[in-house]
């Protein structure tokens, strides 16, 4: 049996956050790859409406469609995804401790 991707080095492919809908196509992408659905949030490549490779944003666990090329998308979620934790990281501030500790730190 011979499978034969429809991604081309030109294709579009679409990264985004994965939502509600794309709960089964999730599962259907993780046992395809042979493994349980880990838990998300996720990111998600999309070629032409299909679900090609997913990143968990948390931890960048990657899981993808074991017939298509989908290293370089992997490589992006996980770019994507790097870039999103340190946004959502909070910012490391020192001076709130020292706030807490000494009262000329404080605003007025």
């Amino acid at each position: 049996m011979t499978v034969m991707s429809t991604m081309t080095p030109s294709s579009t492919v679409l990264l985004r956050r994965a939502t509600i809908d794309d709960l089964q196509p999730l599962v259907r992408l993780a046992q395809l790859d042979s493994r349980r659905l880990p838990k998300g949030p996720y990111l998600v490549a999309e070629d032409d409406g299909r679900l090609l490779a997913a990143v968990v944003i948390a931890s960048d666990d990657a899981f993808a469609d074991p017939f298509a090329p989908t290293a370089a998308a992997i490589e992006l979620l996980r770019a994507r995804a790097a870039q999103l934790r340190a946004v959502d990281r909070p910012a490391y501030r020192p001076w709130v401790g020292l706030r807490a500790q000494f009262p000329a730190f404080r605003s007025s």
